[in-house]
């Protein structure tokens, strides 16, 4: 991949970031960059244009942030949803960073009053829509007015590739025309190399560098389990057994978001559902309560999204799987975004994958783009009933080398052992084709047990009739969905009531000739405690029980200060920050000012405030 910066002078890099590590410092309270944050910014500070693909939780956003405030002019940024923008533009605000954002939420006086900003050149960053910024009265606008920077944030939504394709995104390409002599910034947290390839064309950076930092997140413990009878209760359980701590739970459809929320309410779960199908205002609302809880359950349709930045966020489960690894990897994603521990678990079933398929062919899309989609399906699958590491099997999915297992998640502990069950395999095909199709999965567990009800003399004649009592129900259910994921059956959707026939040809023959081995999975419990690899720099930080007190009494008065400000709590400091103040105990404005966090901005507005409440501790 193209990288200018891999062939910069380091001294001359270094001096190019002068002024960006003096930013970092004083306005965001970071001593350093991580990862690539240091050569794409100072790509960006020399005026050139670059691809980013960096991990979530990685620091995207800083690298058109600190370009937008060191170059003259506005800093453009493009944003797919509203939650995220407000999320963004509330703590730069924090930061004392001049930011604005513009949608359809803004009231006309309030828009007016950003333009007169704008136009004066008092705004560092303006935010917005793609559907907004391509109208053409507001490219006109724009048009008058300096731009530093434009960054396209969510990147891969510009991709038909990519697991959340926008056609609005589409519209971007023509900003190069548009805008000639501004850098432009793409970032992604997620792209394979087909979807970087489709951005990079479709958004003219074909000769720009390309950053791709690696997509590890060793903060991230992950774990799939096979749906077993009614999900939801195997959800409440899960979320049950994590009390005391915020999650995402994703479901596939609205009508389950509010069934699941409902469920964890009966079982004393602080849970809201939130989809597309709700008033506006009432998601307004439910966010904000999320985002300002420190306990707090978000059951959720995709809709959800992107828009969280919520970092304590301390469990993602997936009631239904996502649609592709990207999807999975951009929604696990919205856990442990503070570097601290945190899960990943994700339910499934071969009916899941089959209506992601059948979902898939119904399409209204290129019969090429259709063809990739439902690769990237199988891909996903084979990643949630596969034996290998499953954080190695994403990050060689988005083109890494040199992988190692991470060492925790369910498959790496052993909670997984893999059994060879091609006798059994041989004898399911044998009595799914006697049945030719005619029925679903239970008839055929039954028939293979001999237990099927007013069965026909045709059928208790055929010679599969009670040929399975070695295997109990149970076994030869889980047996069938092995032979469902991997094509050795199918399922015709039959209007709702499947029906189970025997799928590729030349794959089941080498099941019977012996050429081709069934494997089945056996979960254990998990383990009391998995081992965790940590960051590089993004050790966990937590309190000692001397400094739980002080914590709390910090926690407190950040929780009422968001509240009065109507803004998430994590804007004004994270909990890695209070946790090193309390620890550290300043006693004045210069010893808080080197806590990792504390820009002179906040240093400002909540340096007096803060020092009380540690000084209530001192002695």
């Amino acid at each position: 991949m193209p990288s200018a910066v891999a062939e910069r002078d380091p001294d001359t890099l270094h001096d190019g970031l002068v002024g960006a590590r003096e930013i970092l410092r004083r306005t965001f309270g970071h001593q350093e960059f991580r990862g690539l944050q240091g050569e794409v910014i100072a790509e960006v500070l020399a005026g050139r244009s670059a691809m980013a693909v960096l991990p979530t939780g990685g620091g995207k956003s800083l690298c058109y942030q600190i370009p937008s405030i060191l170059r003259p002019g506005l800093g453009l940024v493009v944003s797919p949803l509203i939650a995220l923008m407000t999320d963004q533009v509330a703590a730069m605000q924090q930061s004392g960073v001049a930011a604005a954002r513009l949608d359809s939420n803004i009231d006309p006086a309030e828009k007016g009053e950003i333009w007169r900003r704008i136009e004066a050149g008092e705004l560092d960053l303006l935010y917005v829509s793609p559907e907004g910024l391509m109208q053409p009265w507001m490219l006109e606008r724009l048009s008058q007015v300096p731009l530093a920077l434009i960054a396209i944030d969510e990147a891969h939504c510009v991709s038909q590739w990519g697991h959340d394709f926008r056609p609005d995104y589409r519209m971007l390409g023509r900003l190069a025309d548009l805008f000639p002599g501004v850098p432009r910034l793409a970032v992604t947290a997620t792209a394979d190399e087909r979807t970087r390839e489709d951005i990079r064309r479709e958004l003219r950076l074909e000769q720009s560098a390309e950053f791709v930092a690696s997509f590890a997140r060793p903060e991230l413990i992950l774990s799939a389990e096979r749906k077993r009878g009614a999900a939801h209760k195997r959800v409440v359980e899960l979320v049950t057994a994590r009390s005391g701590r915020s999650g995402v739970v994703y479901a596939g459809s609205r009508d389950n978001t509010e069934k699941l929320a409902q469920a964890l309410r009966d079982a004393g779960v602080p849970a809201l559902a939130y989809h597309a199908g709700l008033d506006r205002q009432v998601r307004i609302d439910r966010l904000e309560q999320f985002l300002q809880a420190d306990e707090a359950v978000m059951v959720a349709t995709i809709a959800f999204g992107m828009g969280v930045d919520k970092p304590d966020v301390r469990f993602v489960i997936h009631a239904d799987p996502p649609g592709s690894i990207e999807a999975y990897w951009q929604e696990i994603g919205r856990a442990g975004r503070d570097g601290d521990p945190a899960e990943g678990i994700t339910l499934y079933g071969a009916a899941d994958m089959s209506w992601a398929l059948r979902r898939t062919g119904e399409r209204d899309v290129d019969p090429a783009v259709k063809q990739v989609q439902a690769h990237k399906v199988r891909q996903l699958y084979a990643l949630l009933d596969g034996a290998g590491c499953r954080a190695a099997t994403v990050r060689r999915y988005f083109g890494e080398e040199g992988v190692e297992a991470c060492g925790q998640c369910d498959l790496c502990t052993g909670q997984v052992d893999l059994s060879d069950a091609s006798q059994a395999a041989q004898k399911a095909l044998s009595a799914a084709h006697r049945l030719a199709g005619r029925y679903g999965r239970g008839r055929l567990v039954d028939h293979l047990l001999g237990k099927t009800k007013d069965v026909s003399d045709h059928e208790a004649a055929l010679s599969t009739w009670g040929i399975g009592q070695e295997l109990s129900a149970n076994a030869w259910r889980d047996l069938v969905e092995q032979l469902l994921f991997e094509g050795l059956l199918r399922e015709d959707p039959n209007d709702g009531r499947p029906l189970v026939g025997v799928g590729d040809a030349d794959a089941v023959r080498a099941v019977f000739r012996g050429e081709r081995k069934v494997m089945v999975q056996t979960r254990h419990e998990a383990p009391e405690k998995a081992t965790r690899k940590t960051r590089k720099g993004r050790e966990t930080v937590t309190a000692s029980p001397a400094d739980q007190p002080l914590f709390e009494a910090l926690r407190a008065w950040r929780s009422a200060e968001a509240k009065s400000q109507h803004v998430p709590p994590y804007v004004i400091f994270h909990d890695r920050t209070l946790t090193e103040i309390a620890q550290a105990k300043p006693g004045s404005r210069a010893a808080l000012e080197q806590i990792n966090g504390v820009g002179e901005g906040k240093l400002a507005r909540y340096g007096a405030a803060v020092l009380g409440v540690v000084a209530g501790f001192a002695g």
